[in-house]
């Protein structure tokens, strides 16, 4: 098992940065490689962020030096929404099957987390979040269908999209990781904007949905100092809480949200006018 450590980022520095710097400390690539689980941890409001995908054999969550514990859900909660083919996630014994964009939530205290796919030729891509708790709740299976959804946005602006609260305070009980699925329809491309940052949460977007010549420019920075990254399908992106998470493709998409931080007020926003970007 693969775990990266990322430190924080003070906005007056990455004014600075290169392209290639940029890349190196927000984005996350290679998230889905078979028979590995893969992990970016996070120094802003310690979240984890990562890719699992069984193929022949069960790949079993473990902690490392970097959490300090003797398992991995010692003091940490889940996130999980399968992004591939269907697969299983077993929670000391206790299987849950996820087919396609199906999402589970795992308390803390759960000791034993292990990951297969039904048929290793179409493996599961298990799509991980993971913040610190303080206690445990009920883990909860949750497919798409229900999930809280709130249409937003509109054919002419671009952005008809729903957002599915997965791990939401409507949907189910959670210490902070909230998390969930935003469907753009057809003929749109435009998420999150007009913009907004939130001081009290940060923020991991993960892209996919999309083909191998399509991009997604994620726009990200302080409203008066903005910057970009070019994405492509299955890459996930760091946002701190100083910074815009907006993002506009080459075609309609999906993409997966997950948020730590002071609340659960999904509605805790700084909003910005579009005059006020740079």
């Amino acid at each position: 098992m693969d775990i990266e450590v990322r430190n924080s980022w003070n906005p007056n520095d990455t004014k600075h940065y290169t392209t290639e710097q940029m890349r190196k400390e927000f984005l996350i690539q290679n998230l889905f490689l078979p028979g590995k689980i893969k992990m970016v941890y996070s120094h802003v409001d310690r979240i984890i962020a990562g890719g699992v995908c069984p193929t022949d054999a069960p790949l079993k969550l473990e902690a490392g030096h970097e959490l300090g514990v003797d398992y991995f859900l010692e003091r940490r909660e889940l996130g999980v929404i399968n992004v591939g083919g269907e697969g299983t996630v077993t929670l000391d014994g206790e299987a849950y099957t996820l087919i396609h964009k199906d999402g589970l939530y795992v308390g803390m205290g759960i000791k034993d987390v292990v990951f297969t796919s039904k048929d290793p030729k179409n493996p599961a891509k298990f799509y991980i979040n993971s913040t610190p708790a303080h206690t445990s709740y009920p883990t909860v299976k949750i497919d798409i269908a229900k999930a809280n959804k709130r249409p937003l946005g509109s054919v002419e602006e671009c952005n008809k999209r729903v957002i599915n609260q997965f791990i939401h305070p409507a949907v189910c009980q959670s210490c902070q990781l909230l998390m969930g699925m935003t469907e753009l329809e057809p003929g749109s491309n435009w998420n999150t904007m007009p913009c907004h940052t939130h001081d009290r949460r940060m923020e991991v977007y993960f892209y996919f949905d999309l083909g191998e010549d399509d991009v997604v420019f994620h726009m990200m920075g302080e409203p008066n100092e903005t910057r970009h990254i070019v994405m492509r399908n299955e890459e996930a992106v760091i946002s701190p809480s100083w910074s815009i998470h907006s993002g506009v493709a080459t075609r309609n998409y999906t993409f997966i949200w997950g948020m730590a931080g002071e609340n659960q007020n999904f509605d805790d926003m700084d909003d910005v006018a579009m005059k006020d970007l740079k």
